[in-house]
This record gives C-alpha cells, sequence and structure tokens, in this order.
C-alpha cells in the first residue's frame, strides 16, 4: 500500500487578525491623510508664490521703462479704454493690469484682453492676440492663473450670471494691483493707493518691506463690506499670497477680517498717515 503524505490543512487569517490588520491600516490612514493635505495645500501656495514671483519681475521692467509707475488701465462707464481728450476720464482698474480676457461683462473686463493689458508683453515671450479675434477669447496666460484659484462667492457677482469659480476665468487673472484700499461702501474705491485716481506715478512708499504690490483676489475678500467667501489656501481662512514693493513675495498671508488696512504681516497705504489726506472719502 502506498504512502501517503499527510497535508496540514492551510491556515487563514482569523477574524481577529483581519479586524487588527484594518484598524491598524485606517491608523495610518488617519495619521497620513492629515499630513498629505497639508502638503499638497503647502505646494499649492509654494506655486501661486513662484507665479507672484515672476509677475513681479515683469513688474520691475515695466516700472524702468514708465518710471515709479505701475501697469495701468483706465475705462469709462462704458468699459472702453479711455484716450487722450476723452470728455469721460473714467477711472483705474486695477484688475485689468496684466491676464486674459474675462467672463465678466462689466468695467471692461470682458473686452479688454492680453493684447491690451499692459504688463503682458513684460511675462509673455509671444505674440498677444488681438482682442477683437476670436483667438483671444482662447487665448491662456498661465502665470496669471493661481493653482489655488477657488473663485468667489460675492452675492453681486453671482447674480450676474456668470461663472464664480475662478478669478483667473472671471477676471483673466487671479492676481490684482494695490490700487485702493479697504472700505465698506459698495461698488466704489474711496481711498486710491498705489494707483492714483489720475493716473500716473505711485506715492512715495514708507515701508517697502510692508506694503503689498500684487496679491492674489482674497487680500479684497473683505472690502465693500463684503465677504466673498475666497478661502482658497485653508477650510476655514482667508489667506491671501502677496508681492511686497521691495520685490519678496509671502506665500500664505492671513488676510484680517474687516476693513483692516494695516497688520503685522502687510499694509495696503503707502505710508500710515495716508488715509489722513480723505476728509471726506472720494466717489467714483
Amino acid at each position: 500500500m502506498r504512502n501517503e503524505r499527510i497535508r496540514e490543512p492551510r491556515r487563514g487569517f482569523t477574524l481577529i487578525e483581519l479586524l487588527v490588520v484594518v484598524s491598524v491600516i485606517a491608523l495610518l490612514i488617519g495619521i497620513l491623510l492629515p499630513a498629505l493635505g497639508g502638503a499638497r495645500r503647502q505646494a499649492i501656495a509654494v506655486s501661486c508664490a513662484s507665479n507672484l514671483k515672476q509677475l513681479g519681475l515683469g513688474i520691475g521692467m515695466y516700472y524702468n521703462d514708465y518710471p515709479s509707475t505701475l501697469p495701468q488701465v483706465r475705462v469709462n462707464s462704458a468699459g472702453d479704454m479711455v484716450r487722450p481728450g476723452d470728455a469721460d476720464r473714467g477711472e483705474n482698474i486695477g484688475a485689468l493690469f496684466g491676464g486674459k480676457k474675462g467672463l465678466l461683462p462689466f468695467i471692461g473686463i470682458d473686452r479688454i484682453g492680453a493684447e491690451r493689458r499692459p504688463l503682458n508683453e513684460y511675462v509673455y515671450d509671444g505674440e498677444l492676440p488681438p482682442d477683437e479675434s476670436t483667438e483671444a477669447d482662447e487665448f491662456e496666460l498661465e502665470v496669471f492663473r493661481s493653482p489655488a484659484d477657488q473663485g468667489t462667492s460675492d452675492p453681486f457677482v453671482k447674480g450676474l450670471g456668470v461663472p464664480t469659480t475662478s478669478m483667473y476665468e472671471l477676471l483673466g487673472s487671479s492676481y490684482t494691483l494695490n490700487d485702493h484700499a479697504l472700505d465698506d461702501t459698495p461698488f466704489a474705491e474711496l481711498y486710491p493707493t498705489l494707483i492714483p485716481r489720475e493716473g500716473g506715478r505711485i506715492p512715495r512708499v514708507r515701508h517697502p518691506t510692508k506694503v503689498w504690490v500684487l496679491g492674489s483676489h482674497p487680500i479684497y475678500n473683505f472690502d465693500d463690506g463684503a465677504e466673498r467667501g475666497q478661502r482658497w489656501y485653508r477650510p476655514g481662512s482667508v489667506e491671501a499670497g502677496l508681492l511686497f514693493f521691495d520685490g519678496h513675495v509671502e506665500a500664505s498671508v492671513p488676510v484680517e477680517e474687516g476693513v483692516t488696512q494695516e497688520t503685522a504681516d502687510y499694509t495696503f497705504l503707502p505710508s500710515p498717515d495716508w488715509l489722513e489726506q480723505f476728509e471726506e472719502p472720494l466717489g467714483p
């Protein structure tokens, strides 16, 4: 009679062992996910800061060609660019300093595109499509798009019936100039800052390390008495990427609630006494 080897039955995992393994995996996920989320947010903030640095180099070259002047565009009440001799002198629009044509049917955003936004030729090495061409509607300038950009929940903008999930798409740029200080009056910019109301050269800047020049849009999250919901960098916190007058960039600067012109990190004002000159706020 042939001898047969007796096979021992394979031993599987017990239910308790499986539960232990699952618990360990869940614990590791709970530990690692917040760290990975934080690393991702940090990478986005750094990428946004890199865009600001590149745009800052372009602003520096513009500043050399047009001494002591920031890129600026004036539009009239119809949203057209103001020309010398026009009866309607219009106003400077900080959002038009650079970028592509936006979607907002207001203050020239959807009319003035890459061709006529003055900073573009300093940061883009190529041909800019004419604003009236079909190419202008599809043209992209990625340096003006922040990877953190999550648009706005501003009720006024939402009421215009245009997409609001990206400021880059809405206005043509995720960034804006420091052209006015905060106020609590809707639809009016009462206190011009680095771009005078009549346009031209910037005023004297008292503290170049604290005065911001260019920032992501959450820096104006509390302007006009509004709450725009621009929590781009982390949930529950309003922060902005900022380029300062001395050329340095900070990635995620906390933006204080309300009409707060100056914090320990930044200021809108060319000098601490800047607002004292406005005995009565300037109208639109």
